[in-house]
């Protein structure tokens, strides 16, 4: 791990610097995508938190990378795209070089007592603390943001297909408080690396996007990942998450794949 201590430091009030911490396993001169997910969250949050209370929760996460980010500032800005008082729909854009990066749109409706009806969630994995940690992502990946992350898989991971706890060492900003939701966000884009089905030394496989729906808002220090990666014949591939926290299930993520050989 460096000598940073967080993933980004706010330059002002839309504006952040990322660390070393950032760097990408794809190319460490560039920024891993899975940080800038969750200060996406935090930033969205501290927009929502502006406006006061309005009984209302986040349901979706939608992230299109329209780009590489380098390690130099950039700004997160956010706006309301749908309007309302029971669903709301909130767009976020990361701009760097004066040009956008990152999209993401935000999905919140109203928070109501469902508890009679709730059912259907996977069975909750094994704790964290009853698996050991495993080495072999640091080994298989570069980047400071690998290097920041614990990975403790609760059965022994197979190509394409691995079950996992993550968490991470570094903060999400340099010296503010952030929520469990905006922390473990920034860990969910981990899954496509977690279970590679190929070796990344022949073949690169990035995903274009991230979607993330949640049932139940996560919390806690761990997030786990129930992951299986589909490759298809033609250059294109999904990687599906169910992600867990602590006292089980709480929603789905998915990834599109772009994949070729190295050359």
């Amino acid at each position: 791990m460096s000598d940073a201590e967080a993933y980004f430091v706010r330059l002002g009030e839309n504006a952040y610097r990322p660390t070393e911490l950032t760097s990408g396993a794809w190319n460490p001169a560039e920024q891993h995508i899975s940080p800038m997910n969750g200060l996406i969250t935090h930033a969205v949050e501290r927009y929502i938190a502006e406006r006061g209370p309005d009984g209302m929760e986040i349901g979706r996460i939608s992230i299109d990378i329209l780009g590489v980010l380098p390690l130099d500032p950039f700004e997160i800005t956010v706006d309301v795209v749908r309007p309302g008082r029971t669903i709301e729909l909130l767009e976020a854009t990361v701009v760097c070089g004066g040009r956008p990066a990152v999209r993401a749109r935000i999905w919140r409706s109203s928070v109501n007592d469902t508890e009679a009806v709730a059912g259907g969630a996977a069975e909750a994995l094994p704790a964290p603390e009853t698996v050991e940690p495993w080495t072999d992502l640091a080994e298989a990946w570069p980047g400071g943001y690998i290097q920041s992350l614990e990975l403790r898989p609760t059965a022994k991971p197979r190509p394409g297909r691995t079950t996992a706890w993550i968490t991470s060492l570094a903060d999400l900003v340099e010296g503010e408080k952030v929520s469990d939701l905006a922390r473990l966000t920034g860990l969910v884009d981990t899954a496509n690396g977690v279970a590679p089905r190929v070796s990344a030394k022949q073949w690169i496989y990035p995903n274009l996007d991230l979607t993330i729906h949640y049932f139940r808002r996560p919390s806690g220090q761990w997030l786990g990942l129930d992951t299986s990666v589909v490759f298809g014949p033609g250059g294109q591939g999904v990687t599906s998450t169910a992600l867990h926290d602590a006292d089980g299930h709480v929603g789905f993520a998915q990834q599109t794949l772009t994949i070729r050989p190295r050359s």
